[in-house]
């Protein structure tokens, strides 16, 4: 009931390879029908669950997998057997996918980023211009896009799509994963206030996709 519950609002699920696996594949109806539905003996009834999933994970059981201070003290199979509660179609389901890497003393001394008060700006200005875009497609933003939408307002040039299809064929992405870089891609350029969808947009965007490159390259 908790996806329904975040209808038009955001779940948060911490420790996520914690979860049974049985219980993160009912996630993907929802995330992908944006309803759920359930079925009881007397009845089956489908709830709108439009909401934002949010999710946080170690990379292993002790959490300190590819941490340059700690040493992991799990075995390879421990750590496979953790990460294969993750599904692919899970994975291809969420759009951003980072790594928070370790932060060190002399993070805390250098120069600070962006205040809130400006990225909110460049945040306000992106959605202005996505509702100007999509005023006559019945849509108000780029995660709302068909992939029909998607080769209307995704178009690359020659070098943008020679690095996606790279990127594709390497990692071995989905048709899924594929349309979901297109869109974030689209939203970095709008953030940028870019017309065009530019190499260093598909760079960006291919960066949150780090999961895919994580299970692509994991190796014992």
């Amino acid at each position: 009931m908790e996806v329904t519950l975040a209808h038009h609002g955001v779940l948060f699920l911490d420790e996520f390879p914690e979860f049974s696996r049985e219980t993160l594949e009912l996630l993907r109806q929802p995330l992908e029908d944006e309803q759920v539905t359930i079925s009881r003996i007397n009845a089956t009834i489908t709830y709108p669950a439009k909401f934002m999933l949010v999710a946080a994970m170690n990379p292993c059981p002790c959490g300190y997998y590819g941490d340059p201070f700690h040493e992991c003290s799990c075995s390879p199979n421990r750590i496979s057997k953790y990460l294969s509660r993750l599904s692919g179609p899970i994975l291809d389901r969420i759009d951003i996918q980072v790594e928070a890497v370790p932060v060190k003393f002399t993070d805390f001394e250098g120069k600070g980023s962006t205040d809130s008060a400006t990225i909110k700006k460049r945040v306000e200005a992106a959605r202005l211009v996505q509702l100007e875009r999509y005023k006559d497609e019945k849509i108000y933003s780029n995660s709302q896009l068909t992939p029909m939408l998607i080769k209307k307002y995704c178009k690359l040039g020659k070098t943008e799509k020679l690095l996606l299809k790279t990127a594709f064929e390497n990692l071995k992405l989905s048709a899924r994963a594929y349309n979901k870089i297109l869109k974030v891609s689209r939203t970095i350029a709008d953030l940028e206030a870019s017309k065009d969808i530019k190499e260093s947009h598909i760079a960006e965007a291919l960066r949150y996709r780090n999961i895919d490159k994580y299970y692509h390259n994991l190796k014992f």
